[in-house]
């Protein structure tokens, strides 16, 4: 997959999607170089996490649940940090989710993503959120 480095310029699609992905992750999000950020940002942030019908907890939890099956632990790590620096779910919801995730997608898988989780939450209460 080829990925042209140059920065489209910006559309009011791009900035939806910009604004989107700030909210998501409660940082400033900046655009980026090139195709894939583009679909990122438009498509993904300014489309689909754009929808009306869940909400960004309802988004998030799918998606934890979506990255634990997939083993993609590392992903899932921003995710969880970013829907507690949210408030979209607290350290008590995040150990039960843990938990539960043992039996779905096995114990091994499951103990990981709770040990991530751990220390999602000791970060998150070190910076004081």
């Amino acid at each position: 997959m080829t990925d042209d480095v140059t920065t489209p310029p910006m559309t009011d699609q791009r900035r939806k999607g910009l604004a989107k992905m700030s909210e998501v992750y409660g940082w400033e999000m900046s655009d980026g170089p090139g195709d894939f950020f583009a679909h990122t940002a438009d498509q993904v942030f300014g489309e689909v996490w754009s929808r009306d019908g869940l909400t960004h907890r309802d988004r998030r939890l799918i998606l934890l649940g979506a990255l634990a099956a997939n083993g993609q632990v590392d992903v899932a790590e921003i995710q969880a940090g970013a829907a507690l620096g949210n408030g979209e779910l607290t350290p008590e919801e995040l150990n039960e989710i843990g938990l539960f995730l043992c039996y779905y997608v096995g114990w091994p898988l499951g103990t990981k993503m709770t040990m991530m989780f751990g220390e999602v939450i000791k970060k998150h209460k070190k910076s004081g959120r």
